[in-house]
């Protein structure tokens, strides 16, 4: 039983050694916090924020975080830390959210920044890279948001992703890998994932960014012979195994004649499309394609607005590695999620039994009034 807490162990540590950890706030140390976040001061209208674990909570010191505490304001406060680009790697990004005093119409989210981001005016028209959260308001509007900065400008993913609605914390994460795929995680479980490319609808903007690089290639390619429309490439042909590119210089497919004009019909050549899939297919062109890639992030922040005040937030992770914010995530929420839902429910009962009892004093009172009346009432008339 030893040696296997013991090889448990080595593997946690092993498996924190192998993470990068680019972030991570669970608010421990009471108010030391305000020196590690900066409140905006873009306007004086903006809320502020208290630590606060809530009317309920699974542990009154780990359940602390960022609480909203003024009703109808905008709010916008920020952290930063040492500059990073996840290129060729993954992204995490992971928080707890409890809407406690369950929410009607406001934010839950968070937004990942440049590094160079101005945190004392921080305002909803700060560039950011990554929007990704909860946002309810009303009937309507109860989704996740997952928003990517590309191409100076924002896209929003374009799935409906349905996020909790009720008073309880959850677990928020979004995971963005290098292959072009994601993943949306709430409270450990998979709802969402699938490509970057074709989620966020930027297929057209990579057919855009090709078609303008990649016609110059085609435009250079085409400068030959006036004749070279009387001509195509053999594309059956295949490059002879004595080829020595060093001595020979690169192999090019011979040319075969094409038929003179027909009906007055422009012979078409070799087709521009063809030409640039086949090149595509030899620069590994989508797996280049910077649709997730951030090369300065640097900062994380809550820009939000929110008509009713009590939202907690906690537990924020940036990191590289999969299975460290599982198991962050198991190491905080996991652990006090249970607990906050029955301190929750003792409070629920003890409500009831409260307005229960309310209610028959009120009884009790107005039957004793009831009698006092009837007393008076009948002595009047005596006296009449």
């Amino acid at each position: 039983m030893a040696a296997a807490c013991v090889a448990l162990w080595v593997v946690c540590v092993l498996r924190v050694t192998l993470a990068t950890i680019y972030f991570q706030e669970e608010f421990l140390d009471g108010e030391r916090w305000r020196n590690r976040w900066v409140q905006s001061s873009n306007d004086s209208q903006f809320g502020h924020f208290r630590l606060s674990s809530g009317k309920f909570y699974g542990h009154k010191e780990k359940d602390k975080g960022l609480q909203t505490t003024q009703n109808s304001r905008f709010y916008a406060i920020s952290a930063r830390f040492k500059p990073f680009s996840n290129k060729g790697k993954n992204l995490i990004i992971q928080y707890t959210v409890k809407h406690e005093q369950k929410m009607d119409c406001g934010g839950g989210y968070i937004k990942i920044f440049p590094a160079d981001v101005d945190q004392k005016n921080l305002n909803g028209k700060s560039q950011y890279y990554i929007m990704f959260g909860p946002d309810i308001c009303g009937f309507d509007i109860k989704k996740v948001h997952v928003i990517l900065y590309f191409k100076n400008q924002y896209h929003s993913n374009k799935k409906s992703i349905r996020c909790k609605v009720d008073g309880f914390t959850h677990l928020y994460t979004l995971i963005l890998r290098p292959d072009l795929t994601y993943e949306v995680k709430i409270d450990g479980q998979s709802i969402e994932s699938g490509s970057i490319e074709y989620d966020w609808q930027l297929t057209s903007l990579k057919k855009m960014e090709m078609a303008s690089a990649e016609s110059k290639d085609w435009d250079q390619a085409t400068e030959k012979p006036q004749d070279w429309e009387k001509h195509f490439l053999d594309a059956g042909a295949s490059k002879p195994s004595d080829w020595n590119s060093e001595l020979d210089g690169d192999w090019q497919a011979p040319m075969l004649q094409k038929p003179p004009y027909q009906d007055g019909l422009k012979p078409e050549g070799i087709d521009k499309d063809i030409w640039l899939h086949q090149k595509m297919k030899h620069t590994n062109y989508l797996t280049e394609y910077d649709l997730s890639e951030f090369e300065n992030i640097g900062a994380i922040g809550l820009e939000l607005w929110q008509v009713r005040s009590g939202t907690i937030f906690d537990n924020f992770l940036i990191t590289d590695d999969e299975e460290y914010a599982e198991n962050f995530g198991k190491a905080t929420w996991g652990e006090t999620k249970d607990p906050e839902r029955e301190m929750d429910a003792i409070q629920a009962k003890e409500e009831v039994k409260k307005a229960r009892e309310e209610d028959e004093e009120d009884f009790q009172m107005g039957r004793f009034n009831g009698q006092e009346n009837n007393f008076r009432r009948f002595y009047r008339r005596n006296e009449l």
